[in-house]
């Protein structure tokens, strides 16, 4: 590993992508004649071709070596990396996670009984989640998950009663450690009056450690935090970890209670735009282990093995979104390319304004790129899936757009809105594609509609 990687950055950073124009693609991008981009060896616009569009392409061996690249800045011997399955999972990739030595944290039942009928061991899963059903709790207490992460007090009894007898569940706890952090203010979970943990300030966190060590049926193993999304800087995780090592020697002084692990969660922000800001993996794990070593001597109590959560930044620019267009007008100064996707199969900018840098592909334009924007093709004012995109003036309808890193939250957060059927998801590697996710078609949707 070079001495300084950025998690937003491809992990081959003189590769073939070679100008800043393509510094967000995967590092496997390469350059083809006219205007052609491949990614994984193959073209982007044969995959258009043979899967249609529009279509998520994920680079496999990029996902790869950034599942390495954490391993590497967090070694196995005092961390543990947990893949955020929310992000973005199917089978395929529950497969690549684990065959890279990474844990999973899942958010619900689906994505626990969808990992572990991939074959992925349901002791190296965590459980969280804000509100938990009932099916969470059951299916994870069934499966055996690793760890469930508590989030309320009442989850405690609830949780409790739910373990069958003379058996034990790892819990942790997630605290709210008062610290703002992330890149829009609805993806900042670290402060206080929000839904997620149990506040440190309030004593809320407290209380419920006091509870669990009335439960025998739970075992308390370490606690859990999580800032946000999209943090490019390490000072938040610093400050953060100071506050918790300040609690755990609370818990030792009132409870005599040695906590094991500590989870730091995720939010390690990448870069959507070429000259974007990302975090700095190496730097990130270097000042956070030696934050926590200084912080627990000075405590007086043991360092606990470190947990991170990275979701994003392992799948976000490993991936790419294909749209053909349909229609191009101008209206007033605006000029809008419109596209056979949009809001449905990535609500983020219409949710938190995220910016992408579309590429006209397939075949070269020697027209300077003026600022456009490209709209999707449902019904809503604010399907808009690229502002001031930077694009030829000449695009026309039948033109294929290439959108990169586009990876993380765009599948796993679509909808069937206008009745519009998901996207597939297209697996690139070593020149070869292959379908992961089908499309969703028109039968599997009128299929869910038994009324009269």
């Amino acid at each position: 590993m070079t001495e300084t990687t950025t998690v937003g950055s491809a992990a081959a950073p003189d590769g073939p992508r070679g100008s800043d124009e393509l510094s967000v693609w995967p590092a496997s991008t390469g350059r083809l004649p006219h205007g052609e981009i491949s990614v994984g060896g193959v073209a982007l616009t044969e995959v258009a071709e043979r899967f249609g569009t529009p279509a998520y392409v994920l680079d496999e061996g990029e996902v790869r070596e950034r599942c390495r690249t954490y391993r590497a800045a967090f070694p196995e011997d005092r961390a543990e990396v947990v893949y955020a399955a929310k992000a973005f999972l199917c089978r395929a990739l529950v497969h690549w996670v684990r065959e890279e030595g990474l844990g999973l944290d899942v958010c619900s039942a689906g994505e626990l009984e969808l990992a572990v009928t991939s074959g992925f061991p349901a002791e190296r899963i965590v459980l969280h989640g804000n509100a938990k059903s009932p099916r969470d709790l059951d299916t994870a207490l069934r499966l055996g998950v690793g760890r469930i992460v508590i989030d309320s007090a009442s989850e405690v009894a609830r949780l409790a009663a739910a373990v069958p007898p003379c058996e034990t569940q790892r819990v942790m706890v997630r605290v709210l450690p008062g610290i703002v952090a992330g890149g829009h203010e609805k993806v900042r979970t670290g402060g206080e009056d929000q839904k997620f943990g149990l506040s440190l300030t309030d004593g809320s966190a407290q209380h419920a450690v006091a509870r669990i060590l009335d439960q025998p049926q739970l075992r308390l193993t370490g606690l859990h935090m999580h800032l946000g999304s999209q943090i490019t800087t390490v000072k938040p995780y610093l400050a953060a970890v100071r506050r918790i090592v300040g609690m755990m020697a609370q818990l030792r002084s009132q409870h005599g209670l040695v906590l094991r692990e500590l989870d730091i969660g995720g939010g390690h922000g990448i870069a959507y735009r070429p000259g974007e800001a990302a975090m700095d993996l190496t730097t990130l794990a270097r000042k956070v282990r030696a934050e926590l070593v200084s912080g627990c001597a000075a405590a007086g109590i043991g360092v606990p093995r470190l947990i991170v959560e990275p979701g994003r930044a392992i799948v976000g620019p490993a991936g790419v979104a294909l749209y053909r267009v349909l229609a191009v007008k101008h209206t007033g100064n605006r000029h809008f390319v419109a596209v056979d996707g949009g809001m449905s199969d990535n609500p983020r900018p219409a949710l938190y304004g995220v910016r992408y840098a579309p590429r006209l592909i397939g075949r070269s334009s020697r027209a300077e790129s003026v600022p456009v924007t490209v709209v999707g093709r449902h019904c809503e004012a604010g399907d808009v899936l690229a502002a001031d995109a930077a694009l030829p003036p000449d695009v026309r309808p039948g033109d294929l757009l290439a959108v990169p890193v586009a990876g993380a939250y765009h599948l796993s957060m679509a909808s069937a809105y206008n009745l519009v059927g998901r996207p597939p998801v297209v697996a690139v590697r070593d020149g070869r594609a292959r379908l992961l996710v089908r499309r969703e078609s028109l039968e599997d949707l009128f299929g869910r509609d038994v009324g009269t």
